[in-house]
């Protein structure tokens, strides 16, 4: 290592002083002060070489180092990807389930009223049109059997019109058998069929 003043270092470098001192403030050149004297510091080649190579495993050291954060930094983002979009799908069933929810509750309810209505209509209704378009042509059609023109309905199609379940038609058939047997007049029996008119009578007594 040499320390050479200004006007030397102009010299060794072939420069003006001026170009000296400008070296020194873009720091290419290193300088120390003694004794109110700048001084120009010259590493020889091996010293150069060495801190060139101390530079250089800083830098590899520092690189290494963002290189371990990044890495960590990419792993923190990943897994709050993967739990946003588990996160997602599960908001998505859940109100794939609360949809399936309403329109269950909706087609209860839609069935309900149809019910009420086609009671309604049994019970009030002098039309043959209007059970005889009671259901569409599928495979879940009630067919409503009629006698003649009359105003009588069977008992069969009038029980699955009320849509009650299994046990209480069978309870309401054995009603039915047994008034029909007592010769009641709001019955009358056709081919061993038991036919009723709700239009003309109340039989609140035997449902």
């Amino acid at each position: 290592m040499k320390k050479l003043t200004i006007a030397d270092a102009a010299e060794h470098f072939n420069v003006s002083k001026e170009a000296i001192h400008n070296r020194i403030r873009r720091g290419s050149l290193n300088s120390v002060v003694e004794n109110g004297v700048k001084f120009i510091i010259l590493l020889s080649e091996k010293e150069s070489s060495e801190g060139s190579t101390l530079a250089e495993n800083r830098y590899t050291q520092y690189i290494e180092q963002e290189n371990v954060r990044l890495r960590e930094k990419v792993d923190g983002l990943e897994k709050e990807t993967t739990r946003l979009r588990d996160q997602r799908e599960q908001m998505l069933i859940d109100e794939r389930s609360k949809i399936e929810q309403i329109y269950k509750e909706r087609d209860a309810q839609l069935r309900s009223v149809l019910h009420v209505v086609a009671t309604k209509f049994l019970s009030h209704v002098n039309e043959d049109t209007v059970m005889r378009e009671a259901m569409s042509e599928d495979e879940n059609v009630i067919n409503v059997e009629f006698v003649d023109t009359d105003q009588w309905v069977s008992l069969k199609s009038f029980l699955k019109l009320k849509r009650y379940d299994d046990k209480v038609k069978k309870k309401i058939k054995e009603r039915f058998k047994f008034a029909s047997l007592k010769k009641d007049e709001r019955l009358t029996v056709r081919d061993e069929k038991i036919f009723l008119s709700p239009s003309a009578f109340d039989y609140s007594d035997l449902l």
